[in-house]
This record gives C-alpha cells, structure tokens and sequence, in this order.
C-alpha cells in the first residue's frame, strides 16, 4: 500500500500570518497523497466576542450553543478553510476544502448529554474512506475542517483532533498512515514552561502515569487519547510536534501503545 500523510494543524498556527506560510511550504514538499485536518478555536472565540456569544470551554473542548454553532460553521467551514485551500494552490497543490457533511464523508451524531451538556457536539460513528480515496485519487488534496453531519440535516462541531483521528483511521485500508498533530510546541513537554522538556515516546502506560500527576493536561488529554485510538486502529505512527518541524518527522512525541 501507499504511505499517506495525514497532518492536524492547530488554530494557534493556521492564524498565525508568520507561522502558517511557512507550515504550508512544508506540507506542500511532503511526498505521496495526503490530507490537511485544521482547528480555528481561536479565530471562533474572537468571532463569539464580537458578536457577543460566550465562549465555554470544559477540559479544553468547546460547549457549542445553537448561537456557537453558526459562529463555528462561519469561521471553520468559511473563513480558516478556504484561507488554507487558496494558500495551498498559490503553492502548487489541488487543495480541495470540505467538511465532514460534504459528500457525507463523516457522519455522527450529538454527543449524550451525561455530566456536560456540551450542545451541538458531534461524536463520529463513521468515515467514509472510500469517498475520500476516490478524492485523493483523482489527485485532490483534502482540507477537512471540524463539522460533522448527523444524517439528519444536522451539524455538528466536533474536535479537529478527533477528526484527524478518525479520518486516518478510516483511510488504514487504502495506506499505510502516519498521524501528525502540529501545533505550537515541539512535542509533549515535562514542562510546559520548557520547550526542551520533550517527552519523546508515550504509551497507554505512560499516558496513565502522566495524566495521574498532572503533567498532561487540558487539551492535550484528548490529543494524547485520540492519538492512542487511533495506533489501536490500525494507524502506522502518530506523531505530536511543531509545525516548524513537519519537515523533520524524527522530532517531537511518538505515540505507540
């Protein structure tokens, strides 16, 4: 089978005029077929603010209100989507920008309501990996940005990691996949105020002991748990990293289980 890259680029970079450019240059010189997943949370949150919808955030995911919703359709589906989709064919890549109600690529459904009421919030039931092969065969490069569809006539806003997870989990059967998530820092840190405290290799065991004591926290959880589905899944490798080392994939958090 075909290598096939897929890379999440977090919303701290895609809105970064200095950090994007340069994270597009090196997604464009990766070899083979590949697939852009990115977040925008930032760019939603400021959008709420000035139209004056609270931004709730509960253990580093969104609480998306019928009001947040419009907002993140608008920001993620719109704005940071089509930005990314114009800057990759400026570099030479059939960038093709799509949520995951375009051609029902990911379907699931609102998240039950247990502790968190967390609204219009999507959990994937499936991928169709075949709709998306059938893209990168015909030489598309995908930009998916974080909407579901419940089957339903619904969106659903659900997180860009876990969308990254789950779409190179549904491409296992068509390539051999390597996960990437880029972001602001150059792996997992020991120390969030260190950017040298690299942890370089995490497992379930480790990821026990390092929730357990507080070193990993906040959005990262979910980032590290996804990350760990998805090598259950059948995913080759998955890496946490900065976007200023896409080129250099030996860097950064290697996830095993």
């Amino acid at each position: 089978m075909k290598n096939l890259t897929v890379i999440k680029v977090g919303g701290a970079v895609v809105e970064d005029p200095q950090m994007l450019p340069s994270l597009l240059d090196s997604f464009a010189a990766i070899p083979g077929p590949k697939v852009l997943v990115h977040g925008g949370g930032r760019s939603a949150t400021q959008m709420a603010e000035r139209l004056g919808v609270e931004t709730v955030m509960i253990e580093g995911r969104r609480v998306t209100s019928a009001e947040m919703l419009k907002i993140a359709t608008m920001v993620y589906a719109g704005l940071v989507n089509k930005n990314i989709v114009a800057q990759l064919q400026s570099r030479g890549c059939d960038a093709l920008g799509v949520t995951g109600a375009d051609g029902g690529i990911i379907k699931g459904h609102r998240r039950e309501v247990r502790k968190v009421d967390y609204g219009h919030v999507g959990d994937v039931d499936c991928v169709d990996g075949k709709a998306l092969d059938s893209l990168l065969d015909a030489g598309f490069i995908p930009v998916v940005a974080p909407l579901i569809h419940d089957g339903n006539g619904n969106l659903l806003n659900t997180n860009a990691d876990t969308i990254a997870s789950e779409v190179a989990c549904g491409l296992t059967q068509y390539y051999n996949v390597t996960l990437v998530y880029c972001f602001e820092k150059p792996g997992v840190l020991a120390d969030p105020d260190d950017d040298n405290s690299v942890i370089p290799a995490i497992d379930t065991e480790k990821f026990r002991l390092l929730t357990a004591d507080g070193t990993v926290s906040g959005g990262m959880l979910p980032k590290i748990q996804n990350s760990l589905d998805a090598v259950k899944k059948g995913v080759k490798e998955v890496i946490i990293t900065s976007a200023s080392s896409l080129d250099n994939l030996t860097a950064g958090t290697h996830i095993s289980l």
